[in-house]
């Protein structure tokens, strides 16, 4: 055993015909880099090498906001300086995949080079939807998601004097955050009733709808998009939404969610569902390919949908998983209790296991501060929790999850509210109201 960049390293070796066995990476976020080193860790004999013609170098994607906004430096986004992949002998190459010959365990990398595999994980990423507008193609339109598409967008702005946004949810947030930074007005079109009211249950909702209005933002609920306009030298000038109203701008940002990249598993022959098909160990139907991230989708039981997970814990969790399976130790994917956090512009949202699920015999008591800018809710099933969302409060993580996991009764967890808070003097002033608030509708 011996260490190299902060990583421990056992000796095995594992050498097929007289070369040692290769395992390739085709995408290097969260997954794909985690997978990476965990399998590096497992078998240090191995050549790794990570493909991706995004990025030579890992880099967070949830940061490129941040960068945009000047707050950091795109070197600043990258999770290990670029000398620990040299030092820990992982090939990184900046080129795409065109195909994969699953039987003869070859890539087609870039310019016609052919690269051969022993092992392979597909860490295929998410692409922004699209559903088919008229004029979604036009220079201008696009989501927000890659390096590139923060590139663009940046060309793009020099020559905006108005922006859309179509669809909500935490990236149209960010992205009119964005606009708005550069004095940009922006128009949000959201098709729901209130903002992201498909995942929050409807007082949050309100609440988020109430503060994006607050903060100057347009914002069209009930509304979706129809068409974007061509100025006639292939740009777009305007959008025409579903009542009729043309809205002039010349850029129109697609945030109505994001899919499974899956065409390369595809064309391979790979089943695909909404996502690349796995089982628990995250094992496609060939034995030598695994996928892992937002474009892995899991199988589940007969006549139960498949599981695709797209935030950055479970991308983690899963390159972890597929590296197990990969190196020859494979284990079951559990993703554990449920956990997102995010911020709506300076509203901070956290959310642990199950909430605005519609679990049968599910009931929740809810407190919302008077300014309706923070707010608390406690989900239980037979008294005991199953599920927090926390909006404006920043929740320990820790005894969340531990309390859903162990049932705690509810009870017991609004009598020990201050043991979640990182901010225990606002609990001291606010502790029995909300107490109280939540006790109250438990009768």
């Amino acid at each position: 055993m011996h260490r190299r960049a902060g990583l421990v390293l056992c000796r095995s070796a594992d050498v097929r015909g007289g070369r040692a066995t290769h395992a390739v990476i085709v995408g290097n976020g969260i997954a794909g880099y985690t997978a990476a080193l965990r399998l590096r860790h497992m078998q240090p004999e191995w050549r790794i090498t990570m493909v991706s013609g995004e990025s030579t170098f890992p880099f967070s994607r949830p940061a490129l906001m941040y960068v945009f906004l000047g707050h950091m430096r795109y070197q600043d986004t990258k999770p290990y300086e670029d000398r620990v992949w040299r030092d820990v002998r992982i090939d990184l190459v900046r080129a795409w995949v065109e195909e994969i010959d699953v039987g003869g365990r070859r890539l087609s990398v870039g310019q016609h080079k052919i690269m051969e595999y022993d092992r392979l994980l597909l860490a295929l990423g998410s692409k922004p939807n699209k559903f088919g507008w008229p004029g979604q193609d036009l220079d201008g339109v696009q989501g927000f998601y890659s390096l590139a598409d923060l590139d663009r967008m940046t060309r793009t702005l020099r020559r905006t004097r108005r922006a859309v946004i179509v669809g909500g949810g935490l990236i149209g947030i960010e992205l009119a955050e964005m606009l708005h930074s550069r004095g940009i007005p922006v128009t949000l079109l959201v098709r729901e009733s209130s903002y992201w009211n498909n995942i929050l249950p409807k007082e949050e909702s309100e609440m988020v709808t109430a503060l994006i209005r607050a903060a100057g933002f347009d914002l069209r609920l009930q509304t979706e998009l129809k068409e974007v306009v061509d100025d006639g030298h292939g740009q777009a000038s305007a959008v025409v939404t579903s009542t009729g109203e043309r809205i002039e701008c010349e850029f129109v940002g697609l945030t109505a969610g994001v899919s499974p990249n899956i065409e390369l598993a595809k064309r391979c022959g790979l089943p695909v569902g909404r996502g690349v098909l796995v089982d628990r160990s995250l094992q496609t139907r060939d034995a030598s390919v695994w996928a892992a991230g937002d474009c892995a989708e899991i199988v589940g039981e007969a006549g139960q949908r498949g599981l695709v997970q797209q935030v950055w814990y479970t991308g983690r969790m899963q390159g972890d998983v597929a590296a197990a399976g990969m190196a020859g130790s494979p284990r079951a994917y559990d993703p554990g209790v449920w956990f997102n956090s995010a911020k709506f512009l300076d509203l901070e949202y956290q959310v642990y296991g199950s909430v605005n699920l519609s679990v049968p015999g599910e009931r929740s008591s809810y407190w919302e501060r008077q300014d309706g800018r923070a707010s608390l809710r406690l989900v239980h099933k037979d008294a005991a929790l199953i599920g927090v969302n926390a909006m404006g409060l920043r929740l320990r993580h820790e005894v969340c999850e531990r309390w859903i996991r162990e049932a705690a009764p509810v009870h017991h967890v609004i009598e020990n509210l201050s043991e979640a808070n990182f901010d225990p003097e606002f609990f001291r002033r606010r502790e029995p109201e909300i107490a109280r608030a939540l006790e109250g509708q438990l009768a």
